[in-house]
């Protein structure tokens, strides 16, 4: 295969081509020139990779950067062209190569040799030929991986303090800038700053967030994204015929997948494949061009109609035809742990398809997902393909992690199998109810989950306390997790066709048990009737309140319509006074909590044990006889208030005063 011929066939597929007679592209040896009569007898050119060969020369060349290479030309063509770059981006989407671009289109000189800086260099001029060949004494290169010190860094400021020796700039291309040590960010500060005005600096990273906010500032940054995959599939495709090789569409397809954005890794795995494929006689001009299944054989992937048939088998909990596909595809060589990765990105998919109808039209979508994949869209639920994504995820992890990956592979598909005809949590809620349509549940409770308004989710209640009568049979009570629990007695279930309506909450006795109402229902609400809101007056249906400044705006009504819509009791009034009023329930609890703290340091316990332990300090002190709100329960008020009086239980006979006996009060 001769230069001369590349170079044609790279003309006809509209790529670039290495210069016929110069270095290679990065300063390889040129091919020795001979007479014709002794140029059989010298050794052939070695042979250079896709991803070289076929390397971006300028920037209508780069794939997939539409934006940057706008921003530049603009810059070139303005004059406005900055003395710092940063390039990020993944592996393999051209940084390099774009800073080879840049630094030729500052360089270049025409033809004539006297043009200026172009956007479009000429790529014959010596300036251009030499950058080229990686060999222009002005352009100089610095894996940042491998010198990462000050003394590296040192090396560039002082070779920024002397003109260029034959371009027109001096053009510093630091790769993987970010592995630089602080100190050497530090000293390149100033010089990148202010450097001379025939410097310029470019930074290529793969990992943006290390570089220090210092340098970036002093940078122009260009996020270079990941290639599509229908503009890596033409662009193998092209590189492909330029090589005299074919390809069908889905082994093209399959590559620019498998490259993940990377046109360097996709060159690679091209390269592969074309070597691959034609030494099984395949992918020449007159031979069948290279298939799918050599391309996936090659990546180690499973056919895609067998992940299809896989997941199918998992959903129809089918454990025997799952085991069969994974025991084929291990007997061929193929990765049981990449077959799990392969069927949770169908998942995927299939999900996205489900979310978003319109992907099936999509053609950057393999034909097998749109077909495929919308039937399965159609008829699997959300909450089933929710529940198969995270056993994946799981069973991928411990695969990795398992010491017989086709053990914990095999394991994973079990599992979900099993698991397959089981309903949706949902479903089972139902179900336990009793209905085909959600309903009432016996005994609700209400938590910070419940949406605003009202609602209540469904939950089991072992411990009520009594309502006050007339109180629509249920009580409120504060629980754990600062919520309110409204525990209802049980009804029929409705009729079928017919929607019953959620039974309203009793009304509050006390402030505190107001807070508890509000509490899982409106949180906002909630959390300023905690701290910032005194009681003046609890009158009910009346309350008076003294809201502190910069409160919740309209928190008095806000409060008064909750209790209206929740009570239905439309008698409900909240006033605003200047009045002093209580402390806030957050005031009074942090009180108490000081309290036992104080009288818990006072303990003659836990003064000889911070005797021993000097340095020791008193933790949390936690009183389990107090509510959620950190306040003694309501009903043992009058008891703490009076603790020498006594009271005759509720239900006792009352006694007729001409039956007291008159030396009682003597």
């Amino acid at each position: 295969m001769t230069v001369s011929s590349d170079q044609d066939r790279s003309e006809e597929a509209g790529l670039p081509a290495p210069p016929a007679d110069g270095p290679g592209l990065f300063g390889d040896a040129p091919p020795p020139s001979a007479s014709p009569a002794v140029a059989d007898a010298e050794p052939a050119a070695p042979y250079r990779v896709l991803a070289r060969k076929y390397r971006p020369t300028t920037f209508d060349d780069l794939i997939g950067q539409e934006t940057t290479v706008r921003i530049l030309r603009n810059a070139f063509a303005l004059g406005r062209v900055a003395h710092a770059f940063m390039l990020t981006g993944v592996r393999g989407v051209g940084k390099t190569t774009t800073a080879r671009i840049i630094a030729r289109a500052l360089n270049c000189t025409g033809p004539d040799g006297k043009g200026g800086p172009t956007a479009d260099p000429c790529g014959v001029c010596p300036n251009c030929v030499a950058i080229l060949a990686d060999r222009h004494p002005d352009v100089l290169e610095m894996d940042a991986a491998s010198r990462t010190g000050v003394d590296d860094v040192r090396e560039i400021i002082e070779a920024t303090r002397f003109r260029p020796m034959q371009g027109r700039m001096k053009v510093f291309i630091i790769d993987e800038v970010h592995m630089l040590s602080r100190n050497a960010f530090n000293a390149l500060l100033k010089t990148l700053e202010e450097p001379p005005a025939q410097v310029t600096f470019i930074f290529a990273t793969t990992e943006l967030r290390k570089v220090p906010v210092t340098v970036l500032s002093r940078c122009q940054t260009f996020a270079l994204r990941r290639v599509p995959q229908v503009e890596l599939t033409s662009h193998f495709d092209r590189v492909a015929r330029a090589e005299n090789v074919t390809f069908t569409p889905d082994a093209l397809a399959l590559i620019a997948r498998a490259a993940d954005g990377s046109v360097r890794d996709g060159l690679s795995l091209l390269d592969q494949a074309i070597a691959q494929g034609t030494l099984d006689g395949e992918g020449g001009t007159d031979a069948a061009p290279i298939g799918l299944d050599l391309v996936a054989g090659m990546l180690g992937l499973a056919d895609r109609g067998l992940v299809f048939d896989l997941l199918d088998a998992v959903l129809e909990g089918r454990p025997e035809r799952a085991l069969a596909i994974t025991g084929d595809v291990y007997e061929r060589g193929g990765d049981l742990g990449v077959m799990l990765g392969d069927v949770l990105e169908l998942v995927h998919t299939v999900s996205r398809l489900k979310a978003i109808p319109a992907l099936r039209d999509n053609p950057e979508m393999p034909e097998a997902e749109r077909l495929r994949g919308a039937a399965l869209a159609e008829r699997v639920p959300v909450p089933v393909l929710g529940r198969t994504w995270q056993m994946l995820l799981k069973g991928v992890a411990e695969v990795e992690q398992a010491p017989d990956r086709r053990q914990a592979a095999e394991m994973v598909l079990i599992r979900l199998c099993y698991v397959a005809d089981l309903p949706p949590p949902g479903d089972v809620v139902r179900r336990v109810l009793g209905q085909d349509a959600a309903a009432a549940p016996v005994q609700a409770s209400a938590s910070p989950a419940a949406p605003t308004g009202g609602g209540v989710q469904a939950g089991a209640s072992s411990s009520v306390a009594p309502g006050p009568e007339g109180g629509g049979g249920g009580a409120i009570r504060m629980v754990a997790n600062g919520g309110v629990r409204v525990d209802a007695t049980a009804r029929p279930a409705p009729e079928i066709g017919r929607v019953e309506e959620m039974p309203l909450a009793p009304a509050p006795r006390t402030w505190r048990e107001t807070l508890a109402l509000v509490s899982g229902r409106d949180a906002m609400l909630h959390g300023h009737l905690y701290h910032a809101v005194h009681l003046v007056a609890f009158e009910p249906p009346l309350i008076t309140i003294r809201v502190e400044r910069n409160s919740l705006p309209g928190l008095a009504r806000r409060l008064e319509t909750f209790l209206r819509e929740m009570t239905g009791d439309a008698t409900w009034q909240v006033r605003q006074s200047e009045e002093e009023g209580e402390a806030t329930i957050a005031e009074q609890g942090a009180e108490i909590i000081e309290l036992h703290r104080a009288q818990a340091q006072a303990h003659p316990l836990v003064q000889a044990v911070l005797a021993v332990f000097p340095t020791a300090r008193l933790g949390a002190v936690t009183d389990h006889a107090l509510d959620d709100y950190g306040l003694p329960p309501e009903e043992l008020a009058l008891e703490s208030l009076a603790p020498d009086l006594e009271f005759a239980p509720l239900d006792a006979d009352l006694v007729e005063e001409d039956d007291l006996d008159a030396d009682d009060f003597a």
